[in-house]
């Protein structure tokens, strides 16, 4: 079984800032077991889907 893990994003329009944050992100989600899974994104914000393993047996 697997666990996600959802954060969404907004946007600045400053595109260091932007790729920054989201370096930022998957580097920290790395780090903690997470493996990227999906991006969305629209005009204004990025959706960005984690998934791991499941500690959990089912």
């Amino acid at each position: 079984m697997k666990e996600y893990q959802a954060v969404i994003v907004r946007l600045t329009r400053h595109v260091r800032d932007d790729e920054d944050t989201l370096t930022d992100l998957l580097n920290e989600r790395s780090r903690s077991g997470w493996e990227l899974a999906m991006m969305a994104q629209d005009g204004e914000r990025l959706t960005v889907v984690f998934q791991r393993p499941s500690d959990r047996e089912s």
